[in-house]
């Protein structure tokens, strides 16, 4: 039951991460084929819920990539859920304080180093003899979201729990906290020196820091800039800009005609 993720990180590589908000199996079954490392299924804001989660992740595990989980909010059941379905980590939004960053965690782990449930009605079926259980501890990605004021006012508190293997920065959210517009793929010098100050405090705690971005571009820069996990954008939205852009293409060539 090894990480894939885990592993590239310990090879000094970045994660891209594709993203899944359409409630499909075979969505995510195209997805697979587009080389991404992981996928995360959006059960906060995509229009998932637990019973697409499980088909999306049948979808693609044939593929050798890492299944992940953005759950609704920080709370024991759905996270032992999600886990118990099959997703190798969880990305946990709105964690704004070190006690959060706790609980997060513990939901995550099992006994002695947290308080997740034993009955991993799926995922155990990849573990045999028991061997689900014996490394899921290890194995299992915990990754708050850092997107508010509040969490960059106790960053270091949270960035010291022990358990947190990354973190994924909301830039919507984080510019709302700060009065901006919620938008990705942010220039703003205050924003662009926040990042700068994510990468630094959690490199030197070997912790990975993520952003959700909104196209190529800007990930591949923010790799550049020490981010080692990447999302772009997500399959609803990759999927309407290239038939836009196919419309758009018809009626540029054809000169008026369409």
């Amino acid at each position: 039951m090894a990480n894939r993720v885990k592993q590239l990180w310990a090879e000094g590589k970045a994660v891209i991460n594709g993203w899944l908000a359409i409630p499909s199996g075979f969505a995510a079954e195209v997805m697979s084929q587009a080389g991404w490392d992981s996928l995360t299924v959006d059960i906060q804001h995509g229009v998932q819920d637990y019973h697409s989660m499980v088909a999306c992740f049948q979808g693609f595990q044939s593929r050798p990539i890492t299944p992940l989980v953005r759950v609704p909010w920080n709370e024991p059941g759905i996270i032992g859920k999600v886990l118990d379905g099959g997703a190798m980590g969880v990305i946990c939004p709105m964690i704004n304080t070190r006690a959060q960053a706790e609980a997060f965690v513990s939901a995550c782990r099992y006994p002695p180093m947290g308080t997740r449930s034993n009955g991993a009605i799926r995922a155990g079926i990849y573990g045999e003899g028991g061997a689900y259980v014996q490394t899921a501890n290890s194995e299992v990605l915990c990754i708050p979201m850092i997107e508010t004021q509040e969490a960059l006012d106790n960053l270091e508190a949270i960035l010291d729990v022990p358990g947190i293997n990354g973190i994924y920065v909301g830039p919507s959210d984080l510019g709302f906290s700060l009065g901006l517009e919620p938008k990705l793929d942010r220039e703003e010098p205050q924003i662009l020196k926040i990042y700068e100050r994510l990468v630094a405090e959690t490199t030197k705690r070997g912790i990975m820091p993520g952003l959700h971005n909104g196209t190529p571009a800007y990930a591949a820069r923010m790799i550049g800039m020490g981010f080692r996990f990447v999302t772009i954008a997500n399959d609803s939205g990759l999927m309407f800009r290239a038939a836009q852009g196919a419309v758009a293409a018809v009626r540029q060539a054809a000169g008026g005609k369409a």
